[in-house]
Order: C-alpha cells, then sequence, then structure tokens
C-alpha cells in the first residue's frame, strides 16, 4: 500500500494522502486544462442528452472495495459524468430558475474543499469570510448593517429560515419550550396563489400544516391582490385564527411577477403582521441599474430569502436570509451545549455561525460567491441582470412577429411564456408543445420548461444565464417553429 506508513512500534498506519504527489499533481493538472476546454466550448455541446444504457449501468454498480489509480477514477468521472450533465451552464439551458455557474467560483469550491473548513462557527479566517458575504447580501438589497443573515443550502432553507423566525416571534409563546400545541390560536401565513412549493414544505416542517398558508388570488398581471388580501387577515381574526406573516414575492417561479413590496410592507406594519419576501427569483434585481425598481420595497421586510446560485451565478449550492432583527434570528436557533461554549481566546472565540440556522456543521460556501464578486464587481452582475431582462424583452418581440406563435403576457423581467399556436386548443395544443419541448430537448437543441398561466398549458423560458446571446433566442424561435410544423404535419406519433 503506497499510503500506508510503518511506524517504530511495527503498527501499519494508512492515510488518504499518497506518499509521492507527483501523479495527483499530473492529473490535477489535466483536471484543471480539462475544465477550461469545458467551459470554453460548451456553445458547441448539446444542451442535453439522453445517457446511453452502458453508461446508466456505471451508476448501478456495486460498492468499490479494492483501489484504483486517481487517473483511472477522473477518466471514468469525464466519460460519464462531466459528459452527460444537466446542461444548466450552457447558454440555451432555460427550463428552470438557475443560475449558470462561473469558473472564479468552481475555483472557490475546490479552494473551500482544500482548505476544508468546518463554518459551524469558530476565530477562522472562512468564519470571517462567511459573515462578510452576509454583509455584502445587505448591502446589495439596501437591509441594515444590524440585520442579521445566514447563507444556507439555497432558496428553499432561506425561506424556512425566515418563516421560523416568524412563527417565533408571532406564536405569543416560547414555541421553541412549548412547541406549536402550546399555541392558543392557530397562526395564518399569507402568500399569493403562486407562491413557491417550499413555503408549503416549510409550513409543513414548522409544525403549522399546510391549511396554515393561505393562497390570496392574484389580479391579471399575478401580483397578490391587495384587497383579497386585507379581506382574508380580517376573516381570519373573526373565526379566531391569528394572522402572523405575509409573504411576498419578488418574482414568482412561474412568470416572474413582483408582488407591490411597498404595499405589502405597509399592509403587514398595519396589520401587525411579519412581512418575509421570497426573493429568490428576483430580489438581485436590486442590483441593476435599468431595473431595480422593479424591487423597491424589499429593504422594508422583516427577512428576505435570496440565491446567489442564481443571478450571482455561483456553482451550486449557497442561498442566503436575512433577517431585520438579529436577536430574534438568534433566539430562534441558538443552542449552547458544552461542546461549543465560547472561550475568552483561541479557536473557540469566534462567533458560532450555527446559532442562526439549523445545521452544526455547515460547508465554507463563502468563498466562491466571495471571489468571483471581487474579480467581477457587484456592477458586473447587476449589467447582467439588466441584460438577461433585455433580452426576454426582445425574445417577446420575436414571439409577437412570428404568426405561430402566441405569447402569454409581456414578461414582468425575465421569463417568457409562450406557445406554438396552429389553431389548436385543450389537450391537442398541451400534448403539440409538450412534444416540442422535449424534441428541443432530445435534440440537444435549447431546454425550456412548461407551466400553467391562467388556467392554460404553455411553454416557459427562464433566462437567468450570462451565456445566453441574443442569436440563441433568434435560433429558439426558428427551431420551435420547424418543429411545430413537423409535429403538426404528422411527426407525432408519441404515446400521450
Amino acid at each position: 500500500m503506497d499510503d500506508a506508513y510503518k511506524t517504530s512500534g511495527g503498527l501499519t498506519e494508512e492515510t488518504l494522502d499518497p506518499l509521492d504527489w507527483g501523479d495527483v499533481q499530473a492529473v490535477s493538472h489535466r483536471v484543471i486544462d480539462d475544465a477550461v476546454d469545458y467551459l470554453r466550448d460548451v456553445r458547441d455541446r448539446p444542451v442535453w442528452q439522453e445517457m446511453p444504457a452502458n453508461v446508466k449501468d456505471v451508476f448501478a454498480a456495486s460498492l468499490p472495495r479494492s483501489p484504483s489509480s486517481l487517473a483511472a477514477v477522473y477518466g471514468e468521472v469525464s466519460r460519464t459524468v462531466m459528459s452527460y450533465p444537466m446542461g444548466n451552464i450552457h447558454p440555451r439551458f432555460w427550463a428552470w430558475y438557475m443560475g449558470s455557474s462561473n469558473f472564479t467560483g468552481a475555483l472557490g469550491d475546490f479552494l473551500a474543499a482544500i482548505q476544508g473548513s468546518n463554518l459551524g462557527g469558530g476565530n477562522h479566517a472562512a468564519g470571517l469570510m462567511d459573515s462578510q458575504v452576509v454583509n455584502w447580501c445587505k448591502e446589495m438589497l439596501g437591509f441594515p448593517a444590524s440585520s442579521s443573515g445566514t447563507l444556507v443550502s439555497g432558496g428553499s432553507m432561506a425561506n424556512i429560515i425566515g418563516l421560523t423566525v416568524a412563527r417565533n416571534t408571532k406564536a405569543g409563546i416560547d414555541v421553541r419550550e412549548h412547541g406549536v400545541a402550546g399555541i392558543e390560536k392557530p397562526l395564518r401565513f399569507y402568500g399569493s396563489d403562486q407562491i413557491h412549493s417550499c413555503h408549503r414544505k416549510g409550513m409543513e416542517a414548522l409544525g403549522l400544516g399546510n391549511r396554515a398558508l393561505r393562497r390570496i388570488p392574484t389580479d391579471a398581471g399575478l401580483r397578490i391582490d391587495m384587497a383579497a388580501l386585507r379581506a382574508a387577515i380580517a376573516e381570519d381574526r373573526a373565526a379566531g385564527f391569528r394572522p402572523a406573516c405575509v409573504i411576498g414575492n419578488a418574482g414568482t417561479v412561474n412568470t416572474g411577477a413582483i408582488d407591490d413590496l411597498r404595499g405589502l410592507a405597509k399592509l403587514a406594519h398595519e396589520e401587525g403582521l411579519w412581512f418575509h419576501v421570497d426573493g429568490c427569483i428576483g430580489a438581485l434585481i436590486a442590483l441593476a441599474p435599468r431595473n431595480k425598481h422593479r424591487v423597491a420595497g424589499i429593504e422594508l421586510a422583516d427577512s428576505i430569502a435570496l440565491d446567489p446560485h442564481k443571478w450571482l451565478h455561483a456553482p451550486f449550492e449557497v442561498g442566503c436570509a436575512l433577517v431585520r432583527d438579529a436577536a430574534a434570528h438568534r433566539s430562534a436557533f441558538a443552542v449552547t451545549p458544552e461542546y461549543l461554549e465560547s472561550t475568552p481566546r483561541g479557536l473557540a472565540s469566534g462567533e458560532w455561525l450555527n446559532d442562526y440556522g439549523l445545521q452544526t456543521s455547515r460547508g465554507f460556501r463563502a468563498l466562491k460567491v466571495w471571489m468571483a464578486l471581487k474579480q467581477h464587481g457587484a456592477d458586473k452582475f447587476g449589467r447582467l441582470i439588466d441584460q438577461n431582462i433585455a433580452q426576454a424583452g426582445y425574445l417577446a418581440d420575436l414571439i409577437e412577429a412570428e404568426p405561430l406563435l402566441e405569447l402569454a403576457s409581456p414578461p414582468s423581467i425575465n421569463i417568457v411564456c409562450f406557445r406554438y399556436q396552429p389553431g389548436l386548443a385543450g389537450q391537442a395544443l398541451k400534448a403539440l408543445n409538450t412534444e416540442i419541448m422535449l424534441l428541443l430537448q432530445e435534440q440537444g437543441i435549447a431546454t425550456l420548461s412548461d407551466t400553467t398561466v391562467h388556467g392554460e398549458h404553455w411553454l416557459r423560458v427562464a433566462i437567468n444565464n450570462h451565456r445566453t446571446r441574443s442569436t440563441d433566442l433568434e435560433l429558439l424561435v426558428r427551431e420551435v417553429t420547424r418543429l411545430g410544423r413537423q409535429v403538426a404535419a404528422g411527426g407525432f406519433r408519441r404515446e400521450q
């Protein structure tokens, strides 16, 4: 065993480090060279492709018991994982709302893993950088410096952090001590009928249940109906419930609609409710010089969820929860067992970051965000956000200029919903557009998703991609119309 050592006592001790680092260095250089080529040439590859059976079989292999060379291991990864990605780094990936990563952030992830710090807390540089990135997120959104925050896995967890603090603050009892069963009046949370599904999961995880979340109707622009919200709050109070929190959307996942955040802040203040903003889609529009007015009022929230792995294009995964009341945030999660007690100096003298969330073990998520922001500057990311919103407007114009395409409505920000419309309706129209979507994927042209808007089926393009160019959108329109004609003319033979 080349990674084993003989001790003076005759015992054999092993390590995961090699005795000779030369081979490791050679493979590492190859990995970096291949990674540069991988991103440089991303446009030349299919957006997505189906894995052949022999590749899928690799992932059904049993547990390896004996060693392989690092070169062989990397070769297998290159042939399988790297060759069949989800595709979200590709310039024509528009299926779901996720960022397209960046090379500097990837280097940050690598260095974070090499350094190996646990961000549960302590007096070390990674902990200070974690706090610095949270402070930068506050600055981006105009949140007060005195507020609190934490980096988490993504938007779903960031929302759950905010909703937890809202529950504990508005419950009227010590929920951590007595549990939700001790709440005298059942709590009610409010959001629009366009709210993300993570809020239902949050209600369930918090022990409040799905029925505690009232979905309020939306207007023609799919923004929360303020009059309907006021009526629901009054109705719940009269019925013996305790209205606790209103959730505003800074961009819905279906269409990008942005609620009246200033109006919601005012209503929440008047009604004594916590105001939480789900900003995972659009909070970072606050950085965009031409569009930041769209999220005016987000700085008035009691808590905000945002996603640096979307419009900051950090490699997955990193989300951020911000909470205006730092004391309320910490009191919702802090526990100090004897093995995590602070000391006046030394490693344990730093802040315990695990006091602001559910994880005791926390990865070093901050470095990939920090490095990209230092390299490019926040203003560059703001311009890229403006660019994506402008591209959505350009795509909408292309769609309206094509007689066989139909636009659901003008885009609010960077999400465009449309469909191929040769004069069909109902299930036939849905089946036709679903087939177009699948053919686009299978032919490696582009990836779209589909959704329901005002009760009807539409294709959905979410342009959250710094690599997208206007020529990609022109190609999309050409290919949708080509495939639409092909399928409608009789090429549609799949089972529905």
